[in-house]
């Protein structure tokens, strides 16, 4: 069988989507998605913006060790 990933925008959809499948008596496993820490995303944010700006070092993989 297959497998299938329904994303629905909002949650009259989700509701919808329930109630048909359990009208067909199909089986469905509910799993709601993880959240990122908001400091981390803060992090993530920041090191993006200063990617953007040039604000970044670099290294030569050849004088690594050296």
């Amino acid at each position: 069988m297959e497998t299938l990933l329904v994303l629905p925008e909002n949650n009259e959809q989700l509701k919808a989507v329930k109630a048909i499948l359990k009208v067909l008596h199909v089986d469905f496993i509910s799993k709601k998605g993880k959240q990122y820490d908001p400091e981390f995303v803060k992090k993530i944010e920041l090191s993006r913006n200063q990617v953007k700006e040039g604000k970044i070092t670099t290294l030569d993989p050849d004088d690594l060790w050296k």
